[in-house]
C-alpha cells in the first residue's frame, strides 16, 4: 500500500497561492504569484528531485493539473527528474468540471472522494504524491488520508491570497521526521500525520 504525500509551499503567512508565477492563480485579484521563484537554489533542486525519485503515482487538485498540463508535456526529455514522472506515471485528478484530460495517463475521479483515494492508496506501488493543490491537500487531510506533508516555507509575508491552514481546518498533530534551511532561507520540514493534537496547560495543580 502506498503513502499519500503532499509537498506544498508556503509563505511565512501561509499563503500557498500561485508560487511559480504571476499567472497560475489570480482569484481574488491576487497579483504577487511567482513568491518562490527567488529563493530557488541547488539545495531546493535536490530536495526536489528526491520527491520526485518516489513517486508512484500523482494526485492533482484541478487548478494545479491544468497548470502542470500546460507545461510539461511540452518537457520531452525523459530523464528530467520532474518531466519525466509527470510525463510517464498515472495521474489523478478529482474533478466534476473537467471534462478533457488530454494529458497521457490522466484519469478523471468523479466518486467519493474518500473511497477513491483509499483505493488509490493501495494499489500504488510507491508514493501517492500530492503537489501544490492546496484545496485538496485540506480536504485530505480532514479525511484522515495524508500520510506524510513535506511542507516548504518561504521567506515572504504576502499579507494576501489563500492560506492553507485556513479557519476551520480539522485539528491534526504532526510528528516531525526531517528538516533542513537551504542557503536562501527555504525550510523544508518533513512531518508524518499523527492523528488529533494533545493538550495540556502550564497552570501550577490547585493543591501545589
Amino acid at each position: 500500500m502506498g503513502k499519500l504525500v503532499s509537498t506544498i509551499f508556503v509563505t511565512l503567512d501561509g499563503v500557498y497561492q500561485a508560487p511559480g508565477g504571476p499567472r497560475e492563480d489570480t482569484r481574488d485579484g491576487f497579483e504577487q504569484g511567482g513568491w518562490v521563484v527567488p529563493y530557488i537554489d541547488d539545495a531546493f533542486g535536490r530536495f526536489v528531485d528526491d520527491v520526485f525519485g518516489r513517486v508512484g503515482a500523482f494526485l492533482l487538485g484541478r487548478r494545479t493539473y491544468d497548470i502542470f498540463a500546460s507545461y510539461w508535456p511540452k518537457v520531452t526529455d525523459p530523464d528530467d527528474p520532474i518531466a519525466g514522472p509527470l510525463n510517464r506515471l498515472p495521474k489523478y485528478v478529482p474533478s466534476s468540471t473537467l471534462t478533457e484530460a488530454d494529458w497521457s495517463g490522466t484519469t478523471v475521479l468523479r466518486g467519493d472522494l474518500a473511497k477513491e483515494i483509499t483505493a488509490l492508496k493501495e494499489r500504488t506501488d510507491g508514493e501517492l504524491q500530492v503537489h501544490g493543490s492546496g484545496a485538496l491537500v485540506q480536504s485530505l487531510l480532514d479525511l484522515g488520508l495524508v500520510d506524510t506533508v513535506h511542507l516548504l516555507t518561504f521567506p515572504v509575508v504576502l499579507g494576501t491570497g489563500r492560506r492553507f491552514f485556513a479557519d476551520g481546518a480539522v485539528p491534526t498533530a504532526f510528528r516531525h521526521t526531517a528538516g533542513s534551511v537551504t542557503a536562501t532561507g527555504v525550510s523544508i520540514q518533513s512531518y508524518d500525520v499523527a492523528g488529533r493534537p494533545e493538550y495540556g496547560s502550564f497552570e501550577l495543580p490547585e493543591d501545589a
